[in-house]
């Protein structure tokens, strides 16, 4: 699943109005397990790596799946969900809830370049019979779905954070 439809679900399942830390934290927790592939491509790439490189070599380099492992870490996300409801931090619980959501999503949607999800209790990765960008392994139905589902949330968000707009008499008052 591509990182606007994580962002997108974590705030329908999570966002409300007037609940900034839960929002922020929920969107912060929903980019966290992309966070590293973004910095790592962007690194590489202003060193002269072509993308084919990239994405062919350096993305599956042992040491470029350590630190994929660390951030799509279903253990530790839920080790951070459980710390951030003892301590009733609600940034922290909703950024664990929205790493979780988007860590369960990715899980069945990755065959090639799937994530080690339970380190580091393990360094297992599972194999999907299904992708959500290779057209080999339904990629393009998959595509399809995703942007339906996107299109639902962004209505669904739309509604829920719309406010009535004031007059200018409102707002300089």
């Amino acid at each position: 699943m591509n990182t606007p439809t994580h962002l997108l679900v974590a705030a329908a399942l999570l966002a409300r109005p007037g609940r900034k830390q839960v929002n922020r934290g929920a969107l912060v927790g929903a980019l966290l397990p992309d966070l590293s592939l973004y910095v790592l491509v962007a690194a590489a790439a202003a060193q002269g790596f072509s993308f084919k490189t990239i994405f062919d070599e350096l993305y599956f380099s042992q040491s470029w799946q350590s630190v994929f492992a660390i951030d799509n870490s279903a253990p530790l996300y839920a080790a951070l969900l459980c710390a951030g409801l003892l301590l009733r931090f609600p940034f922290l619980w909703a950024l664990a809830i929205g790493a979780l959501l988007h860590v369960a999503l990715d899980l069945p949607l990755h065959h090639d370049d799937g994530r080690a999800h339970f380190w580091p209790f393990s360094d297992w990765i599972y194999r999907s019979p299904v992708s959500y960008w290779d057209p080999a392994r339904f990629g393009s139905i998959v595509a399809m779905a995703e942007l339906a589902l996107s299109v639902a949330l962004c209505v669904l968000l739309w509604r829920r954070f719309r406010t009535p707009r004031r007059g200018a008499q409102d707002a300089s008052g």
